[in-house]
């Protein structure tokens, strides 16, 4: 089993930290996940110091950071860095019915460190 930590929302749509875990077969020598389908890749640089404002996801997406440390903050002061090596997926959204709230909803995005972000986007559907 390997877990990778996720971004959602709860019952609220407001952005949490969470684990999803995806199951994993032996075979020839490899520890490998059922397949997983995507949609597109994209590769992206962030100069150090880049921050993004407050957002949602939308479309699950894997982040794979290949080099540099990417924090990842909630509105209730939570934080996690990616570093090198690391991923996660980003999944949190709202309901068309629901308007985003700049005081409740999201999370932010910062490059921190000495290093810039290089990483590879992996829209893994479409909502």
């Amino acid at each position: 089993m390997i877990s990778i930590p996720t971004l959602t929302v709860n019952e609220g749509f407001v952005t949490v930290f969470s684990e999803e875990d995806f199951p994993q077969h032996a075979r020839g020598g490899m520890n490998l996940t059922e397949r997983i389908d995507a949609l597109n890749l994209r590769i992206r640089t962030s100069e150090v110091g880049y921050e993004s404002d407050w957002h949602v996801a939308g479309d699950p997406t894997l982040i794979l950071v290949q080099s540099g440390i990417l924090r990842i903050a909630l509105r209730n002061g939570e934080h996690k860095n990616f570093g090198t090596g690391s991923m996660f997926i980003a999944k949190d959204y709202l309901p068309e019915h629901i308007s985003f709230d700049t005081e409740k909803h999201g999370h932010c995005a910062k490059v921190v460190g000495n290093e810039p972000l290089l990483a590879v986007h992996i829209k893994l559907e479409q909502i």
